[in-house]
């Protein structure tokens, strides 16, 4: 079983019942979006923007200061750092599935 994991990776597909996405690192953009760095080794851009809605959790990331400053990895995810201590009860946060769920991008810090 274990082997049949590897030759998945290595065709490119992740066998889901082996595999659970975590961000690694997250590079915060001036457009409300997120690039997260995957522990597959890709890079997925997530679009904030449809979630920010007045009177929901996401209400205070409108602001483009706290989104970019507030940004981080907590649990293994892309979140918001609400209370400033890392408290994994006090952040906003998005499933890591519904990050890998994007289509793969190119690493924006690579200059080619």
């Amino acid at each position: 079983m274990i082997q049949e994991y590897f030759i998945n990776m290595n065709i490119g597909e992740l066998d889901s019942r082996f595999f659970s996405p975590q961000v690694l690192q997250v590079l915060p953009t001036d457009n409300f979006e997120v690039y997260a760095y995957m522990n597959d080794g890709s890079v997925r851009l997530f679009d904030v923007k449809p979630l920010l809605k007045k009177n929901t959790i996401f209400e205070t990331l409108m602001d483009i200061e706290i989104f970019k400053e507030k940004c981080t990895v907590i649990n293994e995810t892309i979140a918001w750092d609400m209370g400033g201590n890392r408290d994994p009860y006090k952040c906003i946060d998005i499933d890591p599935f519904t990050i890998f769920e994007q289509t793969p991008v190119a690493d924006p810090l690579i200059v080619i």
